[in-house]
């Protein structure tokens, strides 16, 4: 892993140091494919508070944790914000088409959810 510069400078592992079964361990829990997808619309570095998820403060600290160990996300400081964004260049260099593969898949399983909940699906 990459070290700290500063107390306020998070580890991130460098390019070569990201695992395969660390991005997929960090893409397995449904609400850390949430944050990514989230990221992957905005296409731009966004706050923490930006994500409106369903669980606590100190449990959305340790997904994002997972996320940035995993070499998914990079976090930065910027003032008192903690901004995120998605390191889509190293996955793809790493691991091509992974991250779209993933994510198309997450918006297949999404469609399909909605259409087993929608009435008369089924009957």
């Amino acid at each position: 892993m990459t070290t700290a510069a500063s107390p306020r400078a998070l580890e991130h592992p460098a390019r070569d140091q990201i695992r395969l079964e660390a991005v997929l361990h960090a893409l397995s829990d449904p609400v850390r494919l949430q944050i990514v997808r989230d990221m992957a619309r905005e296409r731009t570095e966004l706050s923490c508070s930006y994500f409106d998820l369903p669980v606590t403060k100190s449990t959305t600290t340790h997904h994002f944790r997972v996320l940035r160990e995993g070499g998914v996300i990079r976090q930065t400081y910027r003032g008192t914000a903690k901004l995120n964004a998605l390191r889509e260049d190293d996955l793809e260099a790493l691991f091509p088409g992974l991250l779209a593969t993933v994510l198309a898949a997450a918006v297949a399983q999404t469609d399909r959810d909605a259409a087993a909940r929608a009435p008369g699906i089924g009957a």
